[in-house]
C-alpha cells in the first residue's frame, strides 16, 4: 500500500521513539560505508535493509487486513525519496493477508526466507529497543552488526539528563570533588549513550576493570539500563491511573451476558497484572541500583563489572516488560482520553485482549535473575 502519512513520515527523524521505530535508513546513512555494516546486515535484502520498520496502531479502515484481531502491528515502510521523507512510502504489514505477495511487490524478488522470519521475530516483541531487539534475534542465531543496536536521537536527547544524574555519583567518587562534576558528567554520558571508544574512554574501562574485549558490550549493557530506568520513569505516574481506569471503564451499549463476565474479570486481572508488572520491573532495576551502589558508594568496581557482563539474561524479560506497560499506557492515553468516545462493547474486549496478551508471561527457557555480587 501507499503510505500518505507525510507529515508523520517526515517527523520520525527528528522525534521518533526507539521503542516504535527501528531506522534503518539512518544506520545505512551513519554506516553503509562501513565493512562490518555490509559483512553482518540485519537483512539481506537491501531495500528492505533501508526501511523503516515502526510498531503502528490500527486504524479502523486496517483492522480487516489480518486473518485475527489485533491493536498494534508491525508496519515495514519504504520511502520513496529516502533524501526527502516528506514524499512518503510504500508499507507493508508483517503477516498481513498476502504478506509474501506484498513484499515482493514493495520490495522486489530478491528478499529471501530468513529476511521473512526476521520480520516475524521483530513482530512477536511489544517494542523494539535495541537490547530486548538484539536479546530477540540472538536466541534466534541472528547476529547482525551493532550499529543497528543504536537509540534514536530523539530519545538520546529525551534521556540525556536524566542518564546525566545517573551517573554523577561515579563522577564524584572518581574526582574527590564535587568542582567541575557536572560538565565531567555531561561528557561522559555523551560517550556512553554513543558508544564512543578509543583512548578517552580508557580511564572509563579502568575504571570497570573490562578487558578491551569486553568494554563495548558492558558498556552496551550499562546503556540499556539506563534506558530501562528512564523508559519506565517516563510512565511511572500514569501507570497507576491507567490501571484504575480500566478497573472502571464502561463500554457503550447493551451487553450480554458472556461480554458482562468477560469484562468483569479482566478488569481486576489487568489491574492486577500491570501493576504487578511494574513492581516486577522494579525489583529488577533494583538488582542494577545495588550493583551500581558497590561501584559508586563501596569502591567495588568487580562486583558491578561482573553485573553489566551477566545483565543481558536480563533483557528480554525486562524488553518485555518495560514495552508492555508503555505500549499499555500509550494506547490508553490515545485511545480514552479527554474528550474520546466510550468504546464499544466489541472494542473494549478487544483492548482488554490484546493487553492480557502484552502481560502474558513468557517463562518459557528464561534464566534466573543475577543478584549483585
Amino acid at each position: 500500500m501507499t503510505d500518505r502519512s507525510v507529515r508523520n513520515l517526515a517527523l520520525l527523524q527528528s522525534s521518533a521513539s526507539t521503542s516504535r521505530v527501528l531506522n534503518l535508513l539512518a544506520v545505512w546513512r551513519r554506516h553503509g560505508s562501513d565493512e562490518a555494516w555490509a559483512a553482518n546486515p540485519l537483512f539481506r535484502n537491501p531495500l528492505l535493509n533501508r526501511s523503516l520498520i515502526i510498531k503502528h496502531r490500527l486504524r479502523r479502515d486496517e483492522m480487516d487486513l489480518f486473518a485475527s484481531r489485533r491493536q498494534v502491528a508491525t508496519k515495514v515502510l519504504l520511502p520513496i525519496d529516502p533524501t526527502d521523507l516528506r514524499l512518503g512510502g510504500r508499507s507493508v504489514f508483517v503477516d498481513q493477508l498476502r504478506f509474501a505477495d506484498s513484499m515482493k511487490s514493495t520490495f522486489g524478488s530478491g528478499f529471501t526466507e530468513s529476511d521473512l522470519k526476521t520480520l516475524r521475530l521483530l513482530d512477536e516483541l511489544p517494542s523494539l529497543d535495541p537490547f530486548l531487539l538484539r536479546e530477540q534475534l540472538k536466541r534466534h542465531e541472528i547476529e547482525p552488526d551493532r550499529c543497528y543496536f543504536d537509540l534514536t536521537e530523539a530519545d538520546l536527547k529525551r534521556m540525556f539528563q536524566f542518564a546525566r544524574d545517573e551517573i554523577t555519583p561515579l563522577v564524584t567518587m572518581s574526582m574527590g570533588s564535587a568542582v567541575g562534576v557536572e560538565g565531567h558528567a555531561s561528557r561522559l554520558v555523551a560517550k556512553i549513550l554513543s558508544n564512543a571508544q578509543g583512548e578517552e574512554m580508557e580511564p572509563l574501562r579502568q575504571t570497570l576493570r573490562l578487558a578491551h574485549n569486553e568494554y563495548a558490550e558492558g558498556v552496551f549493557c550499562w546503556k540499556g539500563f539506563l534506558y530501562y530506568k528512564w523508559s519506565l520513569a517516563s510512565v511511572m505516574t500514569d501507570i497507576r491511573r491507567v490501571a484504575e481506569a480500566i478497573a472502571t471503564v464502561r463500554p457503550m451499549g447493551p451487553l450480554d451476558q458472556e461480554s458482562r463476565e468477560y469484562i468483569g474479570r479482566s478488569r481486576e486481572v489487568l489491574r492486577r497484572k500491570i501493576l504487578r508488572t511494574r513492581e516486577t520491573v522494579m525489583g529488577t532495576l533494583k538488582v542494577y541500583d545495588d550493583a551500581y551502589a558497590h561501584l559508586t558508594t563501596n569502591g567495588r568496581p568487580t562486583a558491578f563489572r561482573e553485573f553489566l557482563l551477566d545483565a543481558p539474561m536480563l533483557f528480554t524479560r525486562l524488553g518485555d516488560q518495560v514495552g508492555a506497560i508503555q505500549h499499555i499506557v500509550s494506547f490508553w492515553n490515545f485511545r480514552f482520553g479527554e474528550g474520546k468516545p466510550p468504546p464499544s462493547v466489541e472494542e473494549l474486549i478487544d483492548v482488554f485482549m490484546d493487553f492480557e496478551s502484552s502481560l502474558a508471561e513468557r517463562d518459557t527457557d528464561m534464566p534466573a535473575q543475577p543478584q549483585a555480587a
